[in-house]
């Protein structure tokens, strides 16, 4: 209803992945767009890309917008358009759509060639939203394509300069969410990380004090994975994928010890078939142990998912919100149960804050008393908010009043009273973690969001037994018993954000 549009991608190009979605979208009557992921690397050739292609048309015919997504900004524009040219010598009807980013600056040259030789829809930003790891900036393609005879159809070039001189000022309030990791990238080609993964992993390098170490795992660890890997595609979730393991073999100095879920998924061939090659056997080896090949042999493939029942997964999502949810909330829901419900609650708190602006939402330092300001929201209304007066309780606790549009809403604030210390909250180290759970206290070893319980209170587990999955970086991380023995208490839910040390529960150890 809302989405008339829909780009398909597989970090693997493992067609039979997409097929699914291909069909629900054509029989919605919607507009397709398959994609080719793009990387570079001798595997990488015009011949494999074109055949990539060949398996798209024999699931969806030609009427189709094929999309080429070069999301981590690879190869040289000669590369991009020589693809172009192929694609369209063995299908010249397709119409064809270049998504670059421009993190080693170069994305203007790509889009160039890609329209040169054939392409009819480049992505491109508005310029004063523009950054380093995103889209090169559209008034920069605009003017260079029409160097070369094209001309950017239905795009008003004035209205394309008054549109970034709005946004401009606003830039300013998103700086502490940007990444701190400044300036194009041109090692991308070496790293391959796609735009998005550039800027968090260097959040995530400052916040897990390994800073230090990046020039290693972005210049040595990461491609050398990628290569062990089977050289597939760095875009979610194999950009994680990649990612995670770089940073753990580099950290633990271990190289694919305590691999993940989705490592150990992909070489049990649960997300596909591998483009070129298989791993070594060192790698499982060193991922399942010594007896790897019985292990692989007996759990590898697809594994069965079973259809969920609509009916019940309605009735616990009411349960979950206290009331009747509607089409578009259920369906939310099932897209991302834990974010949707945290999502609906917040706004049945707070209202429709997304109509604030960002001077509102990312301002530093709270607001003063007295303090004015004025904002139309999306829908053209004009809105005043005032902060104050201020009142404080016998108790000693405080209530301002927000005037919004003339109207006041008292707000309540408990202070801390004198003398009430605040608690410093005690980190545990991995391996203080790992002996509690031997005990059968169950901690998070990361920070992350609780996506899944299994488990419940007096349930009988056995070690290995997976009791909670946690969600961080995209990426899902079961926490499994270390003991046979009973759950007593489970202190989470699904969508509680927990930190490193966290208690997630209890079981207590049987014989």
């Amino acid at each position: 209803r809302y989405v008339h549009l829909w780009r398909v991608f597989d970090f693997l190009n493992y067609i039979p992945n997409m097929t699914a979605v291909f069909e629900e979208v054509k029989g919605a009557g919607c507009i397709l767009e398959p994609s080719i992921c793009f990387s570079t690397g001798p595997e990488h050739t015009d011949k494999f890309y074109v055949g990539k292609v060949g398996e798209i048309l024999d699931v969806t015919g030609e009427d189709i917008i094929l999309c080429i997504k070069n999301h981590g900004g690879l190869g040289s524009s000669k590369s991009i358009g020589d693809l172009v040219k192929s694609i369209l010598d063995r299908y010249p009807d397709l119409i064809i759509h270049y998504h670059g980013h421009n993190t080693d600056g170069n994305d203007v040259g790509r889009i160039v060639e890609a329209v040169r030789n054939g392409a009819k829809i480049v992505d491109a930003a508005a310029h004063a939203f523009t950054g380093f790891y995103g889209p090169p900036p559209i008034l920069t393609v605009i003017d260079t394509l029409v160097e070369y005879g094209h001309r950017a159809l239905g795009i008003d070039r004035q209205a394309v300069i008054d549109t970034s001189s709005k946004l401009r000022p606003q830039r300013e309030y998103y700086k502490d969410l940007e990444s701190q990791f400044l300036g194009f990238d041109p090692t991308v080609q070496t790293h391959k990380l796609p735009g998005g993964a550039t800027g968090s992993s260097f959040e995530q390098a400052v916040k897990g004090d390994f800073l230090h170490r990046m020039p290693a795992i972005l210049q040595e660890e990461l491609p050398r994975v990628q290569t062990e890997l089977g050289n597939w595609w760095s875009v979610t979730p194999g950009s994680q994928i990649l990612w995670t393991t770089a940073v753990n073999n580099v950290l633990s100095g271990k190289r694919y010890k305590d691999a993940n879920d989705d490592l150990t998924n992909l070489l049990l061939g649960r997300y596909g078939e591998l483009p070129f090659y298989k791993p070594s056997d060192d790698v499982y080896e060193a991922v399942f142990g010594p007896d790897w090949k019985e292990i692989t042999q007996r759990e590898k493939g697809y594994q069965k998912i079973e259809d969920i029942d609509l009916d019940v997964e309605g009735k616990v999502l009411e349960h979950r919100l206290g009331r009747a949810a509607t089409e578009d909330e259920f369906v939310l829901y099932l897209q991302h149960p834990n974010d949707a419900v945290n999502f609906f609650k917040f706004e049945e708190k707070y209202g429709k804050t997304w109509v604030l602006p960002p001077c509102v939402w990312f301002k530093k330092g709270g607001f003063t008393l007295g303090e004015k300001f004025e904002f139309s929201d999306a829908y053209g209304k004009h809105h005043i908010v005032e902060i104050g007066p201020k009142q404080t309780t016998k108790a000693g606790d405080a209530i301002v009043y927000l005037n919004i549009n003339h109207h006041p809403e008292p707000i309540l604030t408990e202070l801390a009273q004198e003398g009430e210390g605040k608690r410093r909250k005690v980190e545990l180290s991995a391996k203080e973690i790992a002996e509690l759970a031997q005990s059968g206290d169950v901690r998070s070893p990361i920070k992350g969001t609780v996506s899944e319980i299994p488990v419940t209170s007096s349930e009988e587990v056995s070690a290995g037994q997976i009791l909670i999955v946690l969600e961080a970086m995209k990426m899902l991380n079961n926490i499994v018993s270390e003991i046979n023995g009973v759950v007593t208490e489970v202190l989470v839910s699904p969508g509680d954000e927990v930190a490193v040390g966290d208690p997630l529960m209890s079981v207590e150890k049987r014989v």
